[in-house]
């Protein structure tokens, strides 16, 4: 499936919903691509899992912002890649260092550089202990197996507008 064909399902599944996240946020490693940037070199052309860029784009068309959260030791190898596959552009926050802090290092970052709630983000990954540290910030968190697609993209946003559509927990009346 083209990049435009995978864009215009994309749009299709953002259309179900009446609420969409203001900020999606990508890892990159098994997320976005199918490698770890620290087994390739910045000479190599790299390449995106089948679906992801037709995604990027829908969103970028719907105007919902993108992020990168990536915990790689070769952030200089993933910045190079990022380049060239012409993503730079559609990223409006690029955390991408090494950490031991699973991921919640970078979206204290990505938060502090947006302004926007964890509550309003929708977080893929490839990594489980990054989706549990940050779903429990707030953020909805969708473990990708395979790297993202379209079947994941439609399961993370029916998360998000489960999450946001849930009644805030009525405290417990204080007992007198």
């Amino acid at each position: 499936m083209g990049d435009e064909r995978v864009k215009a399902e994309a749009l299709q599944i953002l259309g179900l919903f009446q609420v969409l996240p203001r900020l999606v946020v990508f890892d990159l490693d098994y997320t976005l691509w199918p490698f770890y940037c620290e087994c390739r070199s910045k000479r190599e052309s790299p390449s995106l899992y089948r679906h992801a860029k037709g995604i990027m784009c829908a969103l970028k068309e719907k105007g919902v912002d993108m992020a990168i959260a990536s915990r790689s030791p070769t952030s200089d190898i993933a910045r190079v890649f990022i380049d060239k596959l012409e993503l730079q552009p559609m990223f409006v926050a690029q955390e991408i260092f090494s950490s031991w802090t699973h991921k919640t290092e970078h979206f204290q970052k990505i938060h502090r550089k947006t302004g926007v709630p964890y509550k309003s983000m929708l977080f893929f990954d490839d990594e489980d202990r990054n989706i549990q540290s940050v779903s429990k910030m707030g953020v909805t968190s969708v473990l990708v197996n395979n790297g993202l697609n379209l079947d994941m993209f439609k399961l993370g946003l029916s998360n998000f507008a489960t999450t946001v559509a849930a009644p805030e927990p009525t405290p417990a009346p204080e007992d007198k």
